[in-house]
């Protein structure tokens, strides 16, 4: 397989009733050439928050968020939960035949794409650019 290229994290509406901000959100590994890897899918979040109240950038800061790293517990450092996130990244990748080194991933572009029913329930339309113009 090739190299990865960037990371992704797809996001869409989980609760297709829910009048209040309910996402699930899919990370994966683009690779060169245009493939992608599922790194995660077991992610996403439930907000108060109506969905006209939230914009696109705050969905996509909470997506990145979302997928980790994930904040410090049990006396763990923000490096050691930094460090850990990045290998098993590394580790899922490369059980799906993906040649990943932990450091590189951490240094990829990732971009957030919001789903057409995302932007239609906050009042957004698609951005310019790779974080928002595709659809899931």
């Amino acid at each position: 397989m090739t190299a990865v290229r960037r990371l992704v994290t797809f996001v869409d509406v989980d609760d297709q009733a829910a009048e209040t901000v309910t996402v699930s959100a899919r990370h994966e590994a683009e690779l060169l050439d245009g493939t992608r890897v599922l790194l995660l899918d077991d992610r996403g979040w439930s907000s108060s928050q109506r969905w006209a109240a939230t914009s696109a950038s705050e969905m996509q800061e909470t997506a990145r968020v979302v997928v980790g790293p994930d904040e410090p517990f049990s006396g763990r450092s923000a490096q050691d939960m930094e460090a850990d996130h990045w290998a098993a990244l590394q580790q899922i990748a490369q059980r799906q035949g993906v040649t990943a080194d932990a450091a590189e991933l951490r240094r990829l572009p990732h971009d957030v794409v919001l789903s057409r029913q995302v932007l239609t329930r906050i009042g957004g339309t698609p951005d310019t650019g790779p974080t928002t113009g595709e659809n899931v």
